[in-house]
């Protein structure tokens, strides 16, 4: 519905230019109190630069920043905090060994008479503001370490409250969360709303976007290609904004011929998580993996490629039986395996990409304790014209890459090894339309080429759409084993709440 009000914070005509690269052009943007603002547009598209303008870290080249209709310059971003503006990051940025309470309050803690820090009242006022949240769950004096992903987001949310945040600037907040806890996060968005609070969200899952934004405005290339009421767009229309033509098929499978059985399971289990499992996949063929969280799709991943050791069971390859009790072992037997947490487990982001994709095969390339420098940077330029990776080159860092680009380099990673069978968990997580398509073009190439691929991912559409068969998980068995003509979302549904498919 529509907002009205002033706005808290305004673009107004922003330029900003990294050397001779130009990210926004004549970018405009608002944003009112007890708004919900989506901000949408492919990986590389600016967000992130805008996000970085109105917290204070960046500052234009050109244009105004404005806040309550006055121009502002934050010369850093504890100035921008202090004018009420505050950033949820998408990795988070909490201290690991320091209490809920400290972390909320790191940096303007309540301090006594004496000037000391105030330690009770510095809890009460964190219980406080988790209060405000609805977390009744999460103790204040408990280790941030020991807390999941889901709640340490609520204590970087209560952080940000901390400081009296008029504006929240939310950067992919459910990537990484369970249904549930994506269920209780927009339950938290609505009541910040609800109080007046301005939030700027940022996400590339449609169906968020269109449960709770008011308006949506989309950058293209460092520009502000349209704002609209979110009653007022259709998700085609977003798309086509996002990328500059229509997407008429996100899923483009092809239909490839299957070779002979490249890798079987018989059995397989692993500690309880994994129940006797049973599968094959054939060259040429994509088996998509559909599960709930928590019912055993990753763990039967790493079960396959040695992260956790099969304690029962038997995997074998072209028929014949393979012991695969470590990640070197599976690596020896042409298994790859790209996680489904690229920043935690897929890549070292202060890294170059050079030293990224020649990762998982050092051996290769080092003779007498000496890397062959010039083979590895030719793998990874290699790497970036056959991935059509947007990066300056072999040395750029991978943490200045887009998520879809990160993304290609952990995929042009395992590739480098020579697997015959790849296992994607989650290859899209995280990235915008246009680069979910162009994965999934490079699925179908490789399923071409005679690889046998392993795909899991949380988004049912995908699972449908780029499986030759589905294997649906559930407690950690495999409650059902469909071919692309019967696995219907009725069908794939029913296995995955249920345990059988309707």
């Amino acid at each position: 519905m529509p907002i009205d009000g002033a706005p808290i914070v305004a673009l107004r005509g922003i330029e900003k230019s990294f050397g001779p690269v130009q990210v926004l052009r004549g970018v405009d943007f608002d944003l009112r109190p007890g708004e919900v603002h989506a901000l949408m547009g492919e990986n590389g598209a600016g967000k992130s630069t805008m996000i970085r303008l109105m917290s204070g870290a960046h500052q234009p080249n050109t244009g105004t920043v404005e806040v309550d209709g006055s121009p502002v310059r934050f010369a850093g971003p504890g100035e921008a905090k202090a004018a009420g503006i505050a950033v949820v990051h998408q990795e988070l940025l909490l201290f690991p060994a320091m209490t809920v309470a400290e972390n909320i309050f790191l940096g303007h803690a309540p301090r006594n008479g004496r000037g000391l820090l105030d330690w009770n009242e510095m809890r009460r006022k964190a219980r406080a503001i988790l209060d405000r949240l609805d977390c009744p769950e999460l103790d204040v004096d408990d280790k941030v370490s020991h807390l999941s992903v889901a709640n340490r987001q609520r204590v970087e949310i209560a952080r940000a409250l901390s400081r009296d945040a008029r504006v929240l600037i939310m950067d992919e907040p459910t990537a990484a969360l369970a249904e549930a806890d994506v269920r209780r996060l927009l339950d938290v968005v609505r009541s910040l709303r609800s109080e007046g609070v301005g939030i700027v969200y940022v996400s590339h899952r449609m169906n968020e976007i269109f449960e709770i934004a008011d308006r949506i405005t989309v950058l293209r290339d460092g520009k502000t290609i349209d704002t609209r009421d979110a009653d007022d767009v259709t998700e085609a229309a977003l798309v086509s904004m996002m990328v500059g033509r229509d997407i008429d098929q996100l899923f483009p499978k092809d239909t490839i011929p299957l070779g002979e059985t490249v890798l079987e399971v018989r059995n397989l289990a692993h500690a309880g998580k994994v129940r006797e499992v049973s599968f094959s996949v054939r060259a040429g063929e994509i088996l998509g993996i559909a599960g709930l969280v928590g019912s055993g799709r990753t763990e039967l991943a790493q079960t396959i490629f040695g992260v956790t050791p099969a304690t029962s069971g038997e995997i074998l390859i072209d028929g014949r039986p393979v012991t695969v009790g470590s990640v070197r072992e599976a690596i020896a037997h042409r298994i790859a395996y790209v996680p489904e947490d690229r920043a935690q487990h897929g890549l070292v982001r202060p890294q170059t990409i050079r030293e990224n994709v020649s990762m998982a095969i050092l051996n290769r390339l080092t003779r007498r304790g000496v890397v062959d420098t010039a083979r590895e940077t030719q793998i990874a330029a290699d790497a970036i014209q056959r991935f059509a990776i947007r990066a300056r080159g072999p040395g750029q860092v991978v943490a200045q890459l887009s998520g879809g680009n990160q993304q290609k380099v952990v995929i042009a990673k395992w590739l480098a090894t020579d697997p015959r069978i790849l296992i994607l968990d989650e290859p899209t997580r995280g990235v915008d339309v246009g680069a979910k398509t162009e994965i999934h073009k490079l699925m179908n190439q490789l399923a071409a080429q005679g690889l046998a691929i392993i795909m899991i991912s949380s988004e049912l559409p995908e699972v449908l759409g780029m499986s030759d068969r589905v294997l649906v998980m559930n407690g950690g068995r495999m409650s059902a084993i469909l071919p692309r003509a019967q696995a219907t979302p009725e069908a794939v549904g029913s296995a995955m709440m249920t345990g059988h498919a309707a």
